[in-house]
């Protein structure tokens, strides 16, 4: 894994074959809502910007609870999360369109919740 304007990069893969770097912080906040719509077995879209070097496009796949999904974090330490984001994130993944990743709502401070 490495590093990004000093952030920590982990990645999630998708049985085995789509992959995607995302930010530690960003990548806690996915699972935790990809975990809860898994566990209520409510399959859905989930939709990433492909890297420049892969042709700058996208790549969607179909989520459901029988999927092999990865999350690889680069820290070791568990990120604080924004209740906020996870609502943001979670209502976009039950849109037509699926889960995608939102930009982290102003005033991150207020509604964080520590999970583990």
């Amino acid at each position: 894994m490495q590093t990004h304007y000093g952030r920590s990069v982990g990645r999630f893969s998708y049985e085995g074959d789509a992959k995607v770097e995302l930010d530690d912080r960003v990548l806690a906040h996915l699972q935790v809502v990809i975990g809860q719509k898994l566990r209520r077995s409510e399959p859905f879209f989930f939709t990433w910007r492909n890297d420049a070097s892969l042709g700058d496009g996208r790549t969607t796949v179909w989520l459901h609870p029988q999927a092999s999904l990865v999350f690889k974090f680069h820290g070791s330490r568990q990120p604080t999360l924004n209740r906020a984001w996870l609502e943001a994130l979670t209502h976009t993944a039950n849109s037509g369109t699926g889960l995608y990743v939102v930009p982290e709502p102003a005033g991150s401070g207020t509604g964080e919740v520590l999970l583990g």
